[in-house]
């Protein structure tokens, strides 16, 4: 007997339930696996329905061409079948995050929503595009140093004044990334319900160093604020979002308001935000807890961002975590992470949250999403969908007790 095709599809279904099996445990300790194992969980956890399918498929032509034949095509058969159950418990995961939003905006109104989100965001992974928006590529904001910066806008397709704004920063470790990228699937559902939206870009180590990336973002807001009749925008309230290193300068943008170091040139401008979203953000940069790798700070923070070491300058490290600039005046925060985030560990998020609420005159909310990697809402999935729906109903929130007020 042939067993070719047996033993074939016996080495597909390992392959799959290996992508199973990392998206549950994720390597994190050995420094050849652990951003390839990230990537293989995350893709993994954030479109398990989407691993069913191919695995489904997979298994439809294997055993059209005789796979069960021999025992290797039923052990196979066997591990795809237990796969399945663990992406199922990774989609259940993921459904299920309106029990956690639910739960911790209890308190919170439901917005009026003009445009829900549509049901092709909740399966096709970049269904971006939503109707009623119109899309302004490549604003110039600022000049510095040679380098034009510029950023995107995002707003209801008709024109109307006093309305509220959010700047949405990029992640991509302070090195990469783009604002093409990220935050689309939340900025398309504020533009199609009356918000007007702003992601912007900034200059990237290593040639920039920081607090440069916080500066240049600084002038993001001060522009937003100076063009606000052009784009119909309530200058009197700018929310700000943001993931992963885009998280860590939201919160910094949000703590920071009243620093006249990081405003050169400027310092007269409000940069002030009336209610901050960071997402699975990074906020220590003295990795005091031990949540990241060592290289994290030796490796990148060190050499690459910061351009100075941790024990022979430390304050610049505080200086630059949004754990040590909480304070009584900050604006409202919504602080959003997954529980099996490899980039951004949980713990992180945990002390600024705890740190945040102890000092804060204002709401701090924290949602912890069980089963969520780093850079969840890149996809457009349950998650995601719910994601963006809890954040409007936050902002919406925090909009409305800013009106009443003033």
């Amino acid at each position: 007997m042939d067993v070719t095709v047996s033993m074939a599809f016996l080495g597909v279904s390992l392959v799959g339930a290996l992508f199973t099996l990392n998206a549950f445990v994720p390597v994190r300790h050995l420094p050849v696996l652990f951003i390839p194992s990230f990537f293989g969980s995350w893709v993994t956890v954030e479109l398990a329905a989407h691993h069913v399918a191919w695995q489904a498929v997979a298994t439809v032509v294997f055993v059209a061409l005789g796979a069960l034949d021999a025992w290797p095509g039923w052990v196979g058969l066997g591990i795809t079948l237990a796969s399945w159950v663990g992406l199922a418990v990774l989609f259940s995961s993921g459904s299920r995050a309106h029990h956690v939003y639910d739960e911790v905006l209890a308190a919170l109104p439901s917005p009026a929503v003009t445009h829900p989100v549509p049901w092709l965001q909740r399966v096709v992974p970049f269904a971006y595009r939503r109707p009623h928006v119109k899309v302004t590529r490549h604003v110039p904001f600022a000049e510095v140093d040679g380098t034009e910066l510029h950023l995107d806008v995002v707003a209801p397709s008709t024109f109307a004044e006093g309305r509220p704004a959010i700047l949405q920063v990029h992640g991509g470790a302070w090195i990469i990334g783009d604002k093409r990228e990220q935050g689309l699937a939340l900025m398309g559902h504020l533009a199609a319900n009356g918000w007007v939206c702003f992601n912007a870009n900034y200059r990237l180590s290593p040639k920039a160093t920081f607090p440069e990336h916080l500066i240049d973002l600084k002038r993001a807001l001060a522009w937003i604020r100076d063009h606000a009749e052009e784009y119909g925008v309530d200058p009197s309230f700018v929310a700000v979002t943001g993931g992963s290193a885009g998280g860590h300068l939201a919160s910094l943008l949000a703590l920071t308001w009243d620093d006249a170091r990081y405003q050169p040139g400027f310092e007269g401008a409000d940069t002030s935000v009336q209610a901050a979203v960071p997402i699975y953000g990074v906020y220590d940069f003295t990795n005091r807890t031990g949540e990241h790798r060592p290289s994290f700070v030796k490796g990148l923070l060190e050499p690459v961002v910061m351009k100075a070491k941790i024990d022979e300058e430390p304050e610049k490290f505080r200086d630059a975590s949004p754990v040590d600039r909480v304070r009584p005046d900050a604006p409202p925060f919504f602080v959003i992470h997954g529980d099996h985030d490899s980039l951004s560990p949980v713990a992180g998020a945990r002390l600024f949250v705890d740190r945040l609420g102890d000092v804060s005159e204002e709401p701090v909310l924290y949602a912890e999403l069980r089963g969520a990697q780093h850079a969840f809402d890149v996809f457009c999935t349950p998650r995601t969908a719910r994601t963006v729906e809890a954040v409007h109903r936050f902002l919406e929130a925090e909009l409305e007790r800013h009106r009443e007020r003033d």
